[in-house]
């Protein structure tokens, strides 16, 4: 053999989650939505499974010992598969009563709520429907709608579109004009400085202070440089502060008020109230069809004169019924365990508001459950808490921490909200810098580096000192 060449082999352990398995980790990441969806999916795919009106826990279930034949012990097993699946093992006793009516009537209006979502692109080609113009002046403007970004603007010259598909350039400025003339107002900009211009003008502010800052000094503009705006304009700057309160009122985005996505709702898992001198954690079980084994088919099993491949089709449609019930039961406890176990180390929050949010991580939630680390991860993904002070996504409460000068520990999201209230009260003649908010914490109490404090600002969307300063 040549010694240049080696035989080699190389053994690898892989661990592979079974169908139902990946199901029930699906099931627990889900927010109520979407595991609506999927139940829903599931129930038209699996004969067996069927909705009730009152609630049947499997406790209460008949005896089946004929049609389960082993299933509990299969059960078992397959969840031997993941060491986490074991946490996933618990069943929930707590039976659930029938909706109320008031329920019922929140939950039909809460779907009669969703609104269908309309793109900016539907906006606009609704208008041009109006519109007494040329064919191929009208395919035009359906072209520029198609090539809008999302903040509405062409982001393309008239020019370069002309060279890049050979069209004459007086018919795209005719359809551009059209598109411009069309609501939002600022639609069909080229750029930020047109799309404030063709606001201005749609005021009838076309010859105003303000066309000419934004049209000569935009970038001045955005850097406050309001002297040296007034100086080149040979105005007073109480005079360019006064444009620049209109400027405000502008709007950047045109298109900020139409979504290329069907609009997001959030619905809570868990609500958190007070209730007999103590917080009280809540499943949001109103979005959720009950569900059980269909008793005609079980009574077809139990019939000794049906054939094998119906009693085996039925059989297997009943074990993935049931394992579906079981991770449903088991997500909801799952849930309610860490969401408790939230509630108990976050009551401050529950009391006072952000500020007094805690440094919490999901280890610590992890091992008060008695699950894994990951499964608090998945449990929480997506899932929001409807507290005291206003809905949460589950998330909101793990945070990391800052030392304060009592040996505590404070939240970084409380440490942001003191921040943001420093700026808020500054005199915007002379705005804080960072490292006077830095100063300022630290005479609080909560120790923090300057860096640390442009990082925050940073998050929370502030700009810094120099572009805050009011004249």
């Amino acid at each position: 053999m040549n010694p240049s060449q080696s035989l080699s082999q190389n053994l690898s352990q892989q661990q592979r989650l079974s169908p139902q398995l990946q199901q029930s980790l699906n099931i627990l990441q889900a927010p109520v939505f979407e595991l609506r969806q999927m139940i829903d999916v599931e129930m038209a795919q699996n004969p067996v499974l069927e909705a009730e009106s009152t609630d049947v826990s499997l406790e209460q279930e008949r005896p089946e010992s004929e049609l389960d034949d082993g299933f509990d012990k299969e059960f078992s097993e397959l969840s031997q598969m993941d060491e986490e699946w074991r946490t996933y093992l618990a069943q929930s006793n707590a039976a659930r009563g029938p909706r109320t009516a008031e329920e019922e009537e929140r939950r039909q209006f809460l779907f009669d709520s969703l609104a269908t979502s309309v793109t900016l692109q539907d906006h606009l080609i609704q208008q041009l429907a109006m519109v007494d113009a040329r064919p191929e002046i009208r395919r035009l403007v359906e072209m520029l709608v198609g090539s809008l970004d999302d903040r509405g603007f062409l982001g393309a010259k008239t020019g370069d579109l002309s060279l890049e598909f050979g069209i004459p350039i007086a018919d795209l400025e005719a359809a551009k004009a059209i598109l411009q003339s069309f609501d939002p107002p600022g639609v069909g900009a080229e750029d930020l400085r047109e799309s404030l211009l063709l606001q201005l003008k749609r005021d009838g502010r076309e010859h105003s202070l303000e066309s000419r800052i934004i049209s000569q000094h935009l970038d001045d503009f955005a850097h406050k440089r309001y002297p040296h705006i007034a100086r080149r304009l040979s105005v007073d700057v109480p005079d360019i502060n006064r444009a620049a309160s209109v400027i405000a009122q502008l709007n950047p985005r045109p298109a900020g008020s139409f979504s290329s996505s069907p609009r997001q709702f959030v619905t809570p898992d868990v609500h958190v109230e007070w209730q007999n001198g103590r917080y009280s954690v809540t499943m949001d079980e109103g979005q959720l069809p009950r569900l059980r084994i269909s008793n005609l088919y079980k009574d077809i099993m139990s019939k000794p004169g049906e054939r094998d491949n119906v009693r085996s089709y039925i059989r297997d449609k009943i074990r993935s019924g049931k394992f579906l019930i079981r991770s449903i039961h088991q997500r909801q406890q799952t849930i309610q365990r860490i969401a408790e176990e939230i509630v108990e180390r976050q009551q401050d929050f529950m009391r006072l508001g952000p500020s007094a949010l805690r440094p919490l991580n999901m280890a610590t939630v992890a091992d008060a459950v008695g699950v894994h680390e990951t499964t608090v991860s998945r449990a929480i993904a997506g899932k929001y808490m409807s507290t005291p002070q206003g809905i949460r996504e589950m998330r909101y409460f793990f945070t990391s921490g800052l030392a304060t000068d009592d040996g505590e520990q404070r939240s970084n999201t409380s440490v942001k909200t003191a921040l943001a209230e420093l700026i808020r009260s500054e005199d915007g003649t002379s705005p804080l810098s960072d490292e006077d908010i830095a100063r300022l914490l630290t005479e609080r109490g909560v120790r923090i580096a300057r860096r640390t404090v442009a990082k925050y600002r940073e998050a929370l969307g502030i700009l810094p000192s120099h572009l805050r300063r009011t004249y």
